[in-house]
């Protein structure tokens, strides 16, 4: 099965190879950090930069996932008020991760498929035949895609779920919800702004692809040239923003 890493707190060098870890003095490999990125001259991923602004629809899901533990937590009599808040927040948390890891391995799935290799499992079929399908119909064709492709632009890198040489750009979101009347965020837009202008050097036909965990339907929506427009010039903005907080890039 193929290995789909989210590029979420993740770094590149100048030639777009990830640079997730590194070897530290001790010899032992460990997670990137700012200060390595300074040493190094690494370049901040696209959702790095993109986490500096508010996600009303991260938030929103968060806050979603506390009730949900809350609702299904029952409190101890003999539990104080604040142990049993941690308690909600943990089970939230530990959820969370469950959601995460089941995106991740759909991802893979996803992945397998468009790459022609063998599936592990017998439910991974029905995730890429979805996703495929959904995809030739929101296209009218059948493009070659490319998967997982990791790139550097002057400023910053990442790492594209999918695109075509010819101007497709894809990124997959799993959900629980349903798929009717889903809808995109202002991030999507400035990640796929993001990821069209370093993997194309231009604005390409992006699409946001959700993949329903639970029943494998999936749903392409496209981000309109406007919205793709305005994405762009709030990443740029956020991207001046990082590098201004950060100091990367300055002279040690």
């Amino acid at each position: 099965m193929a290995e789909h890493t989210s590029e979420q707190g993740h770094w590149y060098d100048r030639e777009g190879n990830p640079r997730y870890t590194i070897v530290g003095k001790n010899g032992k490999e460990r997670n990137t950090t700012l200060r390595d990125a300074r040493k190094e001259g690494l370049l901040p991923s696209v959702t790095s930069i993109i986490r500096c602004a508010a996600a009303p629809g991260l938030e929103n899901w968060k806050a979603q996932q506390v009730l949900m533990a809350a609702l299904t937590t029952d409190r101890s009599p003999l539990e104080s008020e604040q142990d049993y808040i941690d308690r909600i927040i943990k089970d939230s948390q530990e959820q969370a991760l469950k959601a995460r890891e089941r995106g991740t391995l759909i991802h893979a799935w996803v992945q397998s498929g468009f790459e022609g290799k063998p599936f592990d499992v017998d439910d991974a079929a029905k995730y890429y035949e979805s996703a495929k399908a959904a995809l030739e119909l929101a296209c009218l064709e059948s493009p070659i895609w490319i998967c997982e492709k990791a790139f550097a632009e002057e400023r910053y890198g990442g790492k594209v779920d999918l695109h075509t040489e010819d101007g497709y750009v894809v990124d997959i979101k799993t959900t629980e919800k349903d798929l009717t009347n889903i809808k995109t965020w202002e991030e999507h837009a400035m990640q796929l702004a993001a990821y069209s202008m370093g993997i194309l050097g231009t604005l390409g036909a992006c699409a946001i692809l959700y993949i329903n965990v639970l029943n494998a339907e999936s749903k392409a929506i496209w981000i309109t040239e406007d919205e793709l427009d305005k994405g762009w010039k709030m990443f740029s903005a956020l991207l001046d923003y990082y590098y201004a907080k950060t100091g990367l890039g300055r002279e040690n």
